[in-house]
């Protein structure tokens, strides 16, 4: 009976999961993404950034599953923003927010997301595999009594790239060139993909959701 293990506090990652016939058991990593960031070397490719703090979230919640771990798949995820070459995570505050709004209002950007998955029995990662996603995102021009308001909920200051597509920032996004569901943050067909690489089927998920 195999489980899957979602290392994110994101309950957008957990309702994209469950709408799609799966209910993970979350489990929240201690990861300092800034410090696994600031150690990796300058001329990183953004790519490779994503899928590293990816790995790490994965391989920290793994460290720490006791008997969840005899038989399960732990999934971790990281999402940044590409505008200008410069890789944009979260906000945190209203004024950082703003300021990435007047940055992309009315232009393009690529939303990257990096996923592992790593495959355990008995307590030990047996197999693992790794990717990013990548979806350009178009984004609308708010008028600014919206974006006030849109900050003033506090949606923005907590997600890569200070928007949503499945929130109100939904509103402010023209079209999408790309995967939905890793705009949201956890991309399902590349998902399949690294469940398959580290053999298991995603009916196996369905079959024996977590309740």
């Amino acid at each position: 009976m195999t489980t899957l293990i979602l290392a994110s506090a994101s309950p957008a990652r957990r309702e994209v999961l469950r709408s799609a016939g799966v209910d993970p058991i979350v489990r929240v990593s201690d990861v300092d993404e800034d410090a696994v960031a600031a150690a990796l070397p300058a001329d990183t490719e953004p790519q490779v950034v994503v899928v590293e703090l990816a790995r790490a979230k994965a391989e920290s919640v793994a460290a720490g599953l006791g008997a969840l771990g005899a038989d399960c798949v732990v999934v971790g995820c990281d999402s940044m923003l590409l505008v200008d070459g410069e890789l944009q995570g979260k906000p945190h505050t209203p004024e950082v927010a703003r300021t990435r709004w007047a940055e992309m209002a009315g232009r393009s950007a690529d939303l990257i997301t990096g996923h592992c998955v790593l495959r355990m029995r008995d307590g030990r990662i047996v197999g693992s595999s790794v990717d990013c996603s990548s979806t350009t995102v178009h984004f609308a021009k708010p008028e600014p009594e919206e974006l006030d308001a849109y900050i003033a909920t506090g949606e923005p200051l907590q997600v890569a790239g200070a928007f949503t597509l499945d929130g109100r920032g939904g509103w402010f996004v023209d079209r999408i060139d790309g995967d939905p569901s890793s705009v949201i943050g956890i991309g399902l067909p590349l998902l399949r993909r690294l469940l398959g690489d580290v053999g298991v089927g995603i009916a196996q998920l369905w079959s024996h959701s977590a309740g």
